[in-house]
């Protein structure tokens, strides 16, 4: 005889198991939650209501099972029935001023001898007072509770006079601990969505932070791309219509030059934009231009008809620029080129000076323009000088332009070495 044993499986809580019946028992409390908000008296009314019919079903005679004197009368009763449980309208708004009347309630059924149980509804505005109100409102609702309790217990002794007084003290203090402990998990949840939402909000900030910077930097890039292709071909175009009567082999070359330059903006301008878009992997994969591109930014701008000359000291100790920072030379030194060509008029020369030491690496550029003019590049001409700034200040650079005394204009820049003090 054989015994075939079947595998226990356990299917998780579907909309009728635990996990189940919890969300809808949440969804439940959420909805009163809120219908009470939107309408606090209806919940007010019904409690109030219930209680009071309580109160009066036990002044119907309950009362005299606990009662010290049976004979007090029944309108007396009903009369305090109603007071205890009437002012639980309010409790929510006034729980002192509730419970103040309740504890006059409470003297003179124990006073009267009919210790009537409707005096435990005080335990409701004590649990709002302690869940809306300071700590020191439970010393006051301390102060309203105990005159009756000890009046009864020495006006009517029983075989211990505490009898009376412990177990109202014990369920003032379960109840006030009951309100703090829901009052607390009120508090830490108002906080958890209060931090929420802070955070929430410093998200968008740096987003859109975030962007204006995008939009700088892509400004300042089309400023640099636009600004100084267009000036070589300008450059190159004014050389050509020039030689065009003279030399016509110098006018081919000089528009095969317009054509590789607009073809090099092109592209740099198709990069730029690619990364504006989702759909632009071409862009990503493309470098952006370093110190190794000066050579040929130099090329371009000696084909526009602007001597430039270059010199290099460097320290063998120093160690190669990262990226950002090639690319933040390159473009002061384009800028400086562009405002050259465009502004320091005929037969002006270029000098660039590169200098790389251990502390930071620095870049000088001048040129021969008119001293009047100042290449263009003073304060006041556009974007230019705002745009190398901040290129500088990103790496802790400092950017100084001016006239020189000899005539021309000078753009010096420093980038510190990101293990050196600048």
């Amino acid at each position: 005889m054989t015994t075939e044993e079947t595998p226990h499986t356990t299917e998780p809580a579907g909309p009728t198991g635990p996990t189940g019946l919890s969300r809808h028992v949440q969804r439940l409390l959420a909805r009163l939650r809120a219908f009470d908000a939107r309408r606090p008296w209806a919940w007010d009314t019904t409690v109030t209501l219930l209680w009071t019919t309580a109160a009066l079903v036990d002044a119907s005679g309950g009362w005299r099972t606990i009662a010290r004197v049976p004979t007090v009368p029944v309108w007396l009763v009903v009369v305090l029935s109603v007071a205890f449980a009437l002012p639980l309208y309010w409790r929510r708004r006034h729980p002192l001023a509730v419970l103040a009347v309740m504890a006059c309630a409470a003297l003179v059924s124990d006073v009267s001898g009919a210790f009537l149980q409707a005096g435990y509804l005080q335990m409701i505005p004590v649990f709002h007072l302690a869940l809306t109100r300071p700590p020191r409102a439970l010393l006051w609702a301390l102060a309203l509770i105990l005159p009756p309790l000890v009046t009864g217990a020495v006006r009517y002794p029983q075989d211990s006079w505490d009898q009376r007084v412990v177990p109202t003290l014990w369920a003032y203090a379960l109840v006030a601990l009951l309100g703090i402990a829901v009052r607390s998990r009120k508090d830490y949840t108002a906080g958890l969505v209060d931090r929420a939402r802070r955070l929430e909000i410093e998200r968008d900030q740096e987003v859109r932070l975030a962007a204006a910077a995008e939009r700088t930097r892509i400004a300042r890039e089309m400023h640099d791309i636009i600004g100084h292709n267009l000036s070589v071909i300008t450059g190159l175009a004014d050389g050509g219509r020039y030689a065009a009567a003279k030399n016509p082999e110098r006018a081919a070359q000089a528009l095969d030059a317009i054509g590789t330059t607009s073809r090099e903006a092109l592209g740099e301008l198709r990069r730029l934009l690619g990364v504006l878009r989702d759909d632009g992997p071409e862009a990503a994969r493309t470098p952006q231009p370093t110190l190794a591109d000066l050579n040929t930014l130099i090329t371009g701008v000696r084909k526009a008809g602007l001597p430039v000359r270059i010199d290099v000291h460097d320290d063998p100790s120093a160690q190669p620029l990262p990226p950002g920072a090639q690319l933040t030379v390159y473009r002061v030194v384009q800028e400086a080129l562009t405002n050259t060509l465009k502004h320091a008029g005929a037969g002006a020369q270029a000098r660039i000076l590169l200098t790389y030491t251990p502390k930071d690496t620095r870049v000088e550029i001048t040129d021969t323009g008119k001293a009047a003019t100042g290449g263009g590049q003073g304060p006041g001409h556009g974007q230019g000088l705002t745009g190398m700034r901040e290129r500088a200040a990103l790496y802790d650079g400092t950017l100084e332009t001016g006239p020189l005394p000899t005539g021309g204009w000078r753009v010096m820049l420093r980038l510190p070495r990101e293990d050196s003090p600048s």
